[in-house]
Order: structure tokens, then sequence, then C-alpha cells
């Protein structure tokens, strides 16, 4: 026996290869191997990272992959959203930059990877840095004359930064910032905190604790000084059909002094500005105008006051009846009937302008263009030189044109 196989041992394995081939052969027929791009880019996860450790870049957060598998494995790589990983592996690494492999893992085989693009990553590992800094106040500005701030309360003294240490390091001040220009009533606010360099430039990049502040600032009104309100005083009518429909002034409310106390205490609430003449007038004014104050009583700032009047034409309608309709754009070889040749136009305007408006300040057409024979239905078309008056109605909306043929008549025959 084992010289039979010892004669026949090449005869063996050549008729196992060649079952073998046959059968590579089969399965390879039946489910070949496919070379494709996996059809979702694979995000990258990443493991490892020292929790003293940051990556500031901006890198590739996800790959694409081309794979050779089985048609029957894509099948299970394209349903399983979970089978396909691409890690990136950060243990022992420090600060410092870095080219990195992805690796792949596919969880369904066999697969093969045929390329990953990128094929590598950059990344750029800092270390994590915090530091605690004075909250400052920028406060620019004053308070309106005559009136001063007092001793301030800021809610948060200091704030904690943390990010990579190159930016924390480049940190000057901490600051929250405010303007008390021309204010006037006590400051309750909430401010939001700046991360500044030497430079003053704002620093992003850095997380911040807290991010806000609250700031208070009571603010009084300082001795011999008073805040009144301003009334204009007019005269006269406007002019006829003009009613006045505003008086505005600036400032609504000046600031007064007296060296006498009482004095200051004793003076009304309102002042009253020199007398404003709009008789007559058809169209806006303004006018730079004094106040009227007591002897031994000033003026804080500008000594006049700004006062703007306000008028417009009324409004009014109008009917004008039995306008007569023109009909354009009619083919010469047409003749146009109307159900009706006149109409009412109702208009509306200012009344200075409706009062000297005549029939013949606007015209209604009734356009056939493109039109052929037959009956149409049509809506007027009101056409008014004066821009200011507007078309509120047609009476009737429509009219019935009935377009038919020239007839031409016959020439009579002479004996």
């Amino acid at each position: 026996m084992f010289r039979w196989l010892g004669k026949n041992i090449g005869t063996f394995f050549l008729a196992l290869f060649l079952a073998i081939g046959v059968w590579v052969a089969a399965v390879n027929d039946s489910d070949p191997d496919e070379v494709l791009t996996y059809p979702a880019p694979i995000q990258i996860e990443i493991v490892g990272q020292g929790t003293d450790l940051l990556i500031t870049n901006t890198y590739s957060k996800q790959i694409e992959l081309t794979l050779r598998a089985p048609r029957s494995i894509w099948g299970q790589l394209t349903a399983d959203d979970d089978s396909v990983h691409a890690i990136l592996d950060l243990s022992g690494l420090s600060a410092g930059e870095y080219l990195l492999e992805p690796q792949i893992q596919i969880s369904t085989q066999p697969v093969r990877i045929i390329s990953v693009s990128p094929i590598e990553v950059e990344i750029h590992l800092e270390e994590l840095a915090t530091r605690t800094l004075p909250v400052q106040l920028n406060l620019t500005g004053a308070p309106s004359v005559g009136y001063q701030a007092g001793d301030l309360e800021n809610s948060v003294q200091e704030a904690t930064i943390s990010g990579p240490k190159s930016l924390v390091e480049s940190v000057a001040i901490v600051q929250a910032s405010f303007d008390l220009s021309d204010t006037r009533e006590n400051i309750d606010e909430r401010l939001t905190l700046e991360i500044l360099d030497v430079e003053n430039q704002t620093v992003t990049g850095i997380n911040l604790t807290p991010t806000t502040t609250q700031l208070i600032i009571p603010i009084s009104q300082q001795g011999g000084y008073r805040d009144v309100a301003v009334k204009v005083t007019i005269s006269g009518q406007v002019a006829n059909l003009y009613r006045l429909t505003n008086i505005s002034v600036f400032p609504p409310v000046v600031t007064t002094y007296s060296a006498d106390a009482q004095l200051i205490s004793e003076l009304p609430g309102v002042v009253e500005t020199e007398i404003l003449d709009i008789s007559g007038i058809s169209e806006d004014i303004s006018a730079h105008l004094n106040l009227i104050l007591p002897e031994n009583i000033t003026l804080i700032g500008d000594q006049t006051v700004l006062v703007q009047a306000s008028v417009e034409a009324i409004l009014g309608s109008l009917t004008i009846s039995e306008k007569h309709l023109e009909v354009i754009n009619l083919d010469p070889a047409l003749t146009a009937t109307l159900s009706s040749f006149t109409v009412d136009v109702i208009v509306s305007g200012p009344l200075n302008i409706l009062e000297t408006l005549s029939p013949t300040d606007l015209r209604v057409i009734v356009d056939v263009d493109g039109l052929g024979t037959g009956t149409h239905q049509l809506t007027p078309k009101v056409e008014i030189l004066n821009s200011a008056i507007q078309v509120e109605s047609i009476l009737p909306e429509s009219v019935e044109v009935i377009l038919s043929e020239v007839v031409l008549a016959t020439p009579t025959a002479q004996p």
C-alpha cells in the first residue's frame, strides 16, 4: 500500500488542487468579488487621547474606503452601518505634530482593503492649560451733566480660562465693558466677559467660566440740578385743507441748574419754548427755539431745542360721473360696440388737489389690443396726470365690448 501511495502521491495532490480550483471557480461564478468604494464616508474615531492634551488643528474627520469583497459580503457591509470603523489611536503621544494612519476595522469578512483616502491624518496635540484671572471693568464715558455715579458692584471678581497652552498664555486680561455716556438711570446690567491679549485683541478657542457678570452702579442727580420736560408753544392755524399731524421736540427733556436749591426745587416739571408760528404752513417746518426760564436758572448744554411741525393735506374723495370711455388699439378692420359708453370714476387724494381736478385730467380707456371678433368683458383702466390722486373704483367695473367686422357699402351702379 505504501508503495502504491508513493507511486500515486503526485496524482493525488494534482487531483486535490484541481478540485479546489474547480470549487473556487464555482464560488467566484456564483458570488464574484467586486471592487467598490464604500458608499458612505467613515467617521474617524479618536481613542487614547490624554486628558491633559487637546487637538488644536482642523483635521480630516472622515475617510473614504475602496474595498474588495464578494458580492454577498457587500450586501452585509452596506446593510450594517456599524461594520466598518476608522480608528486614530493617540495612545502614548505627547504634545507635538503627528502624521497618523487610521486603523481600519471591518467586522464582516472576507474583505480586502484596496485604498484609504486620506492615507494619513495630521494631528497637532497641545497641552491643556488653565488660569484664573481677575475680572477688570472697562467703563467709558460719563453720566449726563448734573448726574454722578456711585460705588459700583461687580458680581464676578475672577474668571477661569482653559484651553491650548499657547492660547491661554497669550491672554492678558478678562474684562467687561460698559459705556456710561449720558446715563441718567441706575445701571443694573448683565455684561459679557471678553478675553483679550496684550494688543487688546479678542482671543478665541478658549473656554471661559463664568461668561458674564452683573454690573450695578447707582446714578444720582447732583444738588442744584433738575431735569424738566419741554413743552412747545404754538400759535396760528395751518393752511386751509391741511392739518397738523405732529409736533416733536429734541431733546424732549433738558437739564437746568441753579445755585439756589429751593429755587430749583420750586421749578415746575415743564418749561415752555418761545412761540412757534404755524400760520398758513402747507409743508413741514423746523426751528431752533429758546426756552423761557425763570431768573437765576440756567440751561445746561445747548441753549435751544429743535422743534419740528409736520402737516399733511386733508384727504377726501370725488366722483366723476359719466366719464366717456375711449377704445384703444382697435384693429382697423373691426368696429367696437360697448354696452356702456360712460362710467363713473371715484378718486381720492388731498382735498386741495381734488378741488381743482377736472374731468379732462383723467382718461378712461378700454384696451382691445389683439382681440378678434366676438363679445368680450373688459375692465376699463384710468390714467390720471396727477400721481397724488388714487382711483378707488370704477362703476361699472367691467363693460361688454362687441367687436365685429367693418361692413363696406356696395357701390350702386349708375344707369
